[in-house]
């Protein structure tokens, strides 16, 4: 099992790749030949990586969101 992971972790899929297919996963839409593509090709470290960025580029964006909203008053 070591030697697998050893494996996945020296793929060559670029930084940019993984963010694409992290970007879509947030969205919930994927082809499936897509996937079999990303399973095969990107670093499951920078999904790690990836997947953290997103999330929080997507808590802070709500965060600014709802202050947004408060602020202009048009939750009142």
């Amino acid at each position: 099992m070591t030697d697998d992971l050893r494996d996945a972790s020296q793929r060559k899929g670029s930084f940019g790749q993984t963010l694409k297919a992290v970007a879509w996963s947030f969205f919930g839409v994927r082809k499936s030949s897509d996937y079999a593509q990303d399973v095969a090709k990107i670093n499951p470290v920078h999904v790690i990586v990836a997947g953290v960025l997103a999330a929080v580029l997507f808590v802070v964006g709500l965060v600014l969101l709802v202050r947004w909203i408060v602020t202009s008053g048009v939750a009142q």
